[in-house]
């Protein structure tokens, strides 16, 4: 569901932030009972901080509907369609033109279309890091898709912190260390260069990784269970 709302601070707390939201002539009785937990509805919230689309981000979107459309042969302004409609299905929001959007639904957008060239394995004509305007979000889609965050080949989860001198890999629990998805010959030079300097030449850095991170590389991450790595 999409819709424009009115929000205040209500309350915070070391929990986070309560706010009152109002929903104007809408009614969410039937919405809040269907698809809450327990008439709490978890979801996203969106903050359009009324910004117009940057040159930048316009540039990146159609560099990847072009890379879209040398894969599959389609015309870009027909890719673009059916890939702008694919979007507003997913995550329900109104009708919009990369002419005068605004940069968060740019933002969300491109992001929207990296996601379909690492699923579908659609090449780049660029490292991808290059072509993301939602960074951390690239990133963590690297490593779910085990690409290479700088040239896009098969890759492996890369440690961006030390895991320490006698630890074993296998046994530590991944849950929350950084992690990048690098391919050999990046890993390799990661490692040769060391990774502040690796980070810092790339302007990369590791994601926490989740448990669904773990589970793609079969890595620990809970205290007592059973590494199905080994």
């Amino acid at each position: 569901m999409y819709a424009e709302i009115k929000a205040r601070v209500h309350k915070e707390s070391v929990q986070g932030t309560i706010l009152q939201v109002l929903v104007p002539g809408q009614s969410l009785t039937d919405n809040l009972a269907k698809y809450s937990d327990g008439g709490v509805l978890v979801g996203e919230l969106r903050i359009d901080d009324g910004r117009h689309i940057r040159t930048d981000q316009r540039k990146k979107a159609f560099a990847t509907l072009r890379d879209i459309s040398n894969w599959n042969g389609d015309d870009i302004d027909v890719n673009h369609w059916w890939l702008k409609n694919a979007y507003i299905a997913q995550v329900g929001s109104r009708m919009f033109s990369m002419s005068d959007c605004s940069v968060t639904t740019a933002r969300c957008y491109i992001t929207f279309l990296l996601d379909f060239c690492m699923e579908w394995e659609v090449p780049l004509s660029e490292p991808l890091i290059n072509r993301a305007d939602d960074v951390a979000a690239a990133l963590y889609k690297c490593l779910l898709y085990k690409k290479c965050a700088l040239c896009g080949k098969p890759a492996e989860a890369h440690h961006a912190q030390a895991v320490g001198i006698g630890r074993d890999r296998k046994t530590i629990v991944h849950l929350g260390m950084e992690l990048i998805a690098l391919c050999r010959y990046h890993n390799s030079e990661a490692h040769s260069r060391g990774w502040e300097s690796f980070a810092a030449l790339y302007h990369v850095y590791g994601i926490a990784a989740d448990e669904a991170i773990c589970r793609v590389y079969k890595l620990k991450h809970e205290q007592g269970a059973v590494n199905i790595a080994q």
